[in-house]
């Protein structure tokens, strides 16, 4: 059954930066939702303008914590992602990533509905193949600062796997890399967050490593329309699937794209490469094109200066009284 015959859909980590707009996209597709998040790093502004809909509920909730909920599918976004928020309590996210999934595929099962997991690039670590595909198993540090987020979303693949082959569950996986775009965290850590406010705010660019590093920027439209094209394949097409966008940028390029959008002075300094952080990231989405007809469109122009707008409004309205 794909999930144009559901109704009501269950989005975890639904107010947070691409659960709000995969929110906005199922709404906008006719769908009923119901957006649970504790708000560790989702945000009531995120979803604002969605509080009035009759077709939206939200519902506060941590799903370490079993849900009993009557639904017709369920996407599993919830888990801090960027690395200063998931480092901060990293027992939670690993609790959130692993027990979140038990909780979410207990749900699935007993409701017999389809179930998509927001998984990760980080499951293939420092990749020792490039540009990375699905079937590369990665080069994960499982002890390492990162290892509570990288080897939560291994384990959470995990999970989803053996309840499909134990109870024939319709289970999808997406592997997502690099997203960006309006309602991203201002202080999240995030490349591209980073340089726009601080470009905005005339402070010096900081890039970590010597600017060459690369990751892959899908603009958040693009990807939450790869979730949903991944949601409403065929029963036997499970993935892992990678969603990404596959035009690779240097840190510094990425930079100065961003000081040449504002029209910013500040200036590039250079700070330490944080420990385990993979030198290059690049998604393969042949997969992508042949399962799910699926290719971002937007160029990273374009998205940045999308999203330097939606910072240059939260900015301002920030300061004022």
């Amino acid at each position: 059954m794909a999930l144009y015959n559901a109704k009501r859909i269950l989005v975890t980590g639904g107010a947070g930066f691409i659960g709000s707009h995969l929110c906005t996209r199922l709404l906008r597709d006719g769908y009923e939702v119901l957006c649970v998040d504790n708000f560790f790093t989702g945000a009531r502004d995120n979803i604002k303008e969605l509080l009035d809909n009759h077709s939206f509920e939200l519902l506060r909730h941590d799903i370490t914590f079993p849900l009993y909920v009557e639904v017709d599918g369920i996407y599993n976004l919830a888990c801090p992602a960027s690395p200063i928020h998931y480092q901060f309590d990293p027992i939670q996210t690993t609790k959130t990533s692993v027990l979140g999934a038990v909780n979410m595929l207990g749900l699935a099962k007993r409701l017999k509905l389809p179930i998509l997991q927001a998984s990760t690039s980080e499951v293939y670590g420092d990749p020792a193949i490039h540009p990375q595909e699905e079937s590369y198993w990665g080069n994960v540090n499982p002890i390492g600062v990162r290892s509570c987020y990288d080897e939560g979303k291994r384990c959470a693949e995990t999970l989803f796997f053996d309840y499909r082959r134990q109870h024939n569950m319709r289970v999808k996986v997406a592997r997502i890399f690099n997203t960006y775009g309006p309602n991203m965290h201002p202080n999240d850590g995030r490349v591209v967050s980073n340089f726009i406010v601080q470009a905005l705010q005339g402070k010096d660019i900081t890039i970590y490593g010597d600017g060459s590093q690369t990751r892959s920027f899908c603009y958040v439209d693009d990807l939450v329309d790869g979730l949903r094209r991944l949601m409403d394949t065929r029963d036997d097409f499970t993935g892992p699937c990678n969603l990404g966008n596959p035009k690779e940028f240097t840190m510094l390029e990425l930079a100065e794209m961003t000081l040449d959008i504002i029209g910013s002075k500040s200036k590039i300094v250079y700070q330490p490469l944080p420990s385990d952080d993979p030198k290059r990231r690049k998604p393969n989405i042949d997969l992508a094109k042949q399962e799910l007809n699926w290719q971002p469109g937007i160029p990273l122009r374009e998205g940045l200066t999308k999203t330097i707008e939606y910072f240059s409004r939260r900015l301002v309205s920030q300061k004022t009284p």
